[in-house]
Formats: structure tokens, sequence, C-alpha cells
């Protein structure tokens, strides 16, 4: 299978816009909602995990067409804007809630004020997931020969979120004490375990997007130029 033809560059560009919105919506999401857990199939996982394997998808659409500089310029976007929401959100939980207002303080920072181990940990975790998963997706494609799409997709998600899962688990609840190494062990394979999972249930959604993306920039070329 050889390499796609580059397409026009304003195509080019409204797909990565749209792409990197995607991602970046997403990543905030998952940072935003993770203090919520709940239980599947015996499994107490993050309410964040519902959002994330949209980033999983995107990672490897613009790893596929814009490369891994693409994927790490986005990463760090993502984690300077991750960066100032929990700033910003800091700075609002210190304004103290109106008498009138339906959301009081306590309910606020609940919801919001996660601590600053959590915090580090995601962050910390998201930035060496996002690098691995795009350095594991090019080596694949190239020992590959741009072929097999699935293996570069599951592969480098696989490898990327077992870093992510540990390196997250490991910061965010067993360096302060929270719980034990067996139970940051325990927590981390189920955690992955999950991941994985949804790393094979994503596959679909991949071939989808090269499928819409392909068509995309396939559809500027047969245009007929302005006269």
């Amino acid at each position: 299978m050889s390499e796609s033809p580059q397409p026009p560059s304003s195509r080019r560009d409204f797909v990565f816009f749209v792409l990197a919105g995607v991602f970046i919506t997403h990543a905030l999401l998952g940072e935003l909602l993770g203090g919520k857990l709940f239980t599947a199939f015996g499994w107490v996982m993050s309410i964040g995990v519902i959002p994330w394997p949209v980033v999983f998808v995107t990672t490897d659409l613009v790893n596929e067409y814009y490369g891994p500089k693409a994927v790490r310029r986005l990463t760090l976007l993502a984690i300077a804007l991750i960066v100032y929401t929990f700033g910003l959100l800091w700075l609002c939980m210190l304004v103290p809630a109106a008498d009138i207002s339906p959301v009081d303080d306590a309910s606020f920072n609940r919801v919001f004020g996660q601590s600053m181990w959590i915090i580090v940990g995601s962050i910390v975790a998201f930035a060496l997931s996002q690098l691995i998963d795009a350095s594991v997706f090019v080596w694949l494609r190239r020992r590959t020969k741009n072929q097999l799409l699935w293996l570069r997709a599951v592969g480098s998600t696989v490898v990327a979120q077992f870093i992510d899962t540990f390196v997250i688990n490991t910061i965010a609840f067993g360096l302060p004490g929270k719980i034990t190494p067996a139970e940051v062990l325990e927590l981390s394979v189920t955690n992955y375990a999950y991941k994985f999972l949804i790393a094979l249930a994503t596959l679909p959604l991949i071939y989808f997007g090269h499928s819409v993306v392909d068509r995309y920039f396939a559809g500027e070329s047969n245009e007929e130029p302005d006269a």
C-alpha cells in the first residue's frame, strides 16, 4: 500500500483544525469529569473513560495524516490548556458563592477541586502516553510498509495506555500513600484491561475516520478549478 497523495493545503488545514478541536475538547472533558466513579461489570472506573476513547481515535488520525510532530505539538497545546483550565478553576474556587447561588462553595469545590497529586499524575501520564503513542504508531507503520492499519492503531494505543495507566495511578494514589503498592498494581491492571478492550472497540471508528478523511481529501482533487 503506497503513501496517500498529499491533498491541497486548504483541506488539510480544515481537517487538522477539526481533529485538534475534537482532541482538545475530549482531553479536557476527561480531566474535568474524572472525579466521578462508576461501576461496570464489577470494575470501578472514572467517568472520564467515556470521552477518552475519542482521544485515542483522533491521535491516530492526526498521526496518520500529519505525522508525530503534529501529535507532539497538539499534545503540548492540550497540556498547556489543561494546566490553564485547572489554574482558572482554582481561582474560581477562591471566589465565594453568593447567597442566592444554586451551587454553593462546598459543592463546586467538591466537583472541581481535585487533589494536586491527581492533577500532576494525569498531566504527566497524558504527556508520556501521547508521545509514546505517536512513536509506536510511526514505528509500526514503517515496519508494515504502511499496511495493517488495525495493527498500528491498536498496537500504539495499548502500549501508550499501559504507560498512562500505571503512571497516573502511581503518582495520584501510590506516591501520596492513599493506597498500597499492591492496590496500585490491582487498580492499574483492572483499568488497563478496560482500556485494552476499548482500544479494540474503537477500531471501527478508526476505519470510519480514515474513510471520511480520504473521501474528503479526494473530493477537492475532483473539483473543477475556478475559471
